[in-house]
């Protein structure tokens, strides 16, 4: 394909309508006619990255192979889409003023006066163009509302785009809600007419206009929409609430998102659409076999979209195993020894995941012994994996020193801290990620692990070698690699270099896992992924 072809994606009226889940369904719906699919989010927020940004405020932080951390949007497109992204499919307004300002120091403006046009615009239309690169078909996501004056000059950018592109390579996508008034019984298209109206004041006219709401829209609202906002009737497209979100490219494709997409963008349908392994996904969701309850004992429960990767990839465990999950959200902070069996007692397994921060430590720690103790099925992530070392170094090691735990690193030999407090650290050194502009010691991104091949970890993934995705500052002291020999807990995988523990596991126990990586990151609803898979499948066959 000689000219790179864009979608863009605004959102009106109000936020989190569900723009990542619409970009990611119509990416999902031009991979599926063979046509090489990236998608990029534009954030207007001034935050660097969402790296600092509360779990409470933002949600998850997603991490991408490369140690970017990204917009949680990243995750719906990497779920739905077959591609990898990386630090160029998601920037924010505040790496673009940040780049800006460091040309205008370095003089690469030649003194001339630095404005919002064009230097701000430029540097959003070369980032997008670079994040469309080695693709066929760019989908671009601006958060944020249309009518913000943060999102301003990201619409801008746009518009300029399809001025400067030929007339075929831009596509404009629209979502915006039709709310439902119950008092008097009827769908106000106003809101969606006002938002169309300010989109177009600022220059852009939607191609395909996406309406959210609740119920299908009628072919009456259809219409009017479409006379009030100067779109064919048949480009008024009705996503309204279903029983599960990977029914969205299906439901976008039979009102034909698709053909209107490609006919704007001068595209032949380049094959009949190949969704079967979709349609496969919804079937196993809507029509499940068996049940099965997964208690969450975490740090975020109040927001459940601080753990939104981990909740869809329980749920790609369920739809592989035929099975519901039914997600329990436990406060780790209430979690007792008196408590403890009230909150987890009838849970058919129990996975503590990752978080930052002192709160909660010591209510894991007897969920976790509270799973290893019944025998059930213990998934511990990040966080959890250290939980677990402390719990087996408190409990079976009879360790004094692991009472102090991970945020415990004053005594001289904590069993879980950070890289420099080591009292052997043998000269390593731990740094984030390239990409991030932040100092300090965290491990981000990708990074190989070597696993045990008499391990079920092995067993599961069928290669000794893997590479999993990392976003943590502390690790398992080497000083007490040895202490867990031949004492019922075995490390089954490390790094490289050997020194750093990646995975867990208690042979004896029915299903005992942890690691240190976070493996719902590369989780998708097509081929769900081996830890989480075998997790559900066990659950399910040891429920009481």
């Amino acid at each position: 394909m000689a000219q790179k072809k864009f979608v863009f994606v605004t959102g009106g009226v109000v936020s989190s309508l569900g723009k990542g889940i619409a970009a990611a369904s119509i990416g999902t719906l031009l991979e599926s006619r063979g046509f090489k699919v990236t998608l990029i989010k534009v954030d207007p927020y001034i935050n660097v990255d969402p790296g600092t940004m509360s779990p409470f405020q933002h949600g998850e932080v997603f991490v991408t192979n490369d140690g970017t951390e990204t917009d949680l949007d990243l995750g719906h497109y990497e779920r739905f889409v077959r591609f990898e992204a990386s630090s160029k499919n998601n920037f924010t307004a505040g790496k673009v003023y940040d780049q800006v300002i460091k040309n205008e120091r370095q003089g690469k403006y030649l003194g001339g006066t630095v404005q919002v046009i064009p230097h701000i615009t430029d540097e959003i239309k070369r980032r997008i163009k670079d994040g469309a690169k080695n693709s066929d078909i760019a989908i671009v996501e601006i958060g944020g509302t249309v009518g913000d004056i943060e999102s301003q000059p990201f619409i801008e950018a746009i518009r300029q785009m399809t001025l400067e592109l030929p007339t075929n390579s831009t596509a404009i996508a629209h979502l915006t809600l039709v709310p439902f008034l119950k008092v008097s019984g009827e769908l106000k298209t106003k809101p969606t007419q006002h938002s169309v109206k300010e989109l177009r004041s600022l220059g852009l006219q939607p191609d395909c206009l996406i309406c959210r709401l609740e119920e299908e829209i009628p072919n009456e609202e259809k219409k009017k929409i479409a006379l009030f906002c100067s779109v064919n009737p048949r480009n008024v497209i009705s996503m309204h609430d279903v029983k599960t979100v990977y029914s969205i490219p299906l439901l976008l494709h039979n009102q034909g998102v698709d053909g209107i997409l490609l006919d704007k963008l001068g595209l032949s349908k380049k094959r009949r659409p190949q969704l079967d392994d979709w349609k496969k996904v919804v079937s196993a969701k809507l029509n499940p076999k068996s049940n099965v309850k997964i208690s969450v004992v975490g740090k975020y429960v109040d927001l459940h979209d601080s753990y939104k990767s981990l909740n869809e990839a329980l749920d790609h465990a369920g739809i592989m195993n035929n099975s519901a999950v039914d997600i329990k959200f436990i406060d780790a902070s209430k979690v007792t020894s008196k408590s403890v069996d009230t909150l987890l007692g009838g849970s058919d397994g129990i996975l503590i995941p990752g978080g930052f921060g002192e709160r909660g430590i010591e209510g894991m720690i007897i969920a976790c012994k509270y799973a290893r103790e019944r025998n059930i099925p213990y998934f511990g992530i990040c966080l959890g994996m250290q939980i677990a070392i402390i719990e087996y170094a408190r409990n079976i090691l009879k360790l004094d020193r692991a009472n102090s735990t991970e945020f415990d690193i004053k005594t001289k030999h904590p069993v879980i801290a950070m890289v420099t407090e080591w009292k052997d650290a043998s000269g390593r050194k731990e740094t984030r990620s390239k990409n991030s502009d932040l100092g300090g010691t965290m491990r981000l991104g990708g990074q190989e692990c070597r696993l045990n091949k008499k391990s079920l970890s092995y067993k599961l993934y069928k290669n000794e070698r893997i590479i999993e995705r990392h976003r943590h500052r502390y690790e398992v002291n080497p000083d007490f690699h040895n202490a867990f020999l031949d004492k019922g807990l075995s490390i089954v995988g490390r790094s490289v270099d050997g020194k750093l523990v990646e995975m867990i596991e208690i042979p004896k126990h029915p299903w005992f896992v942890a690691c240190q990586f976070h493996p719902e990151f590369t989780s998708n609803p097509r081929d769900g992924h081996p830890l989480f898979n075998d997790f559900i499948k066990k659950s399910i066959k040891l429920k009481k």
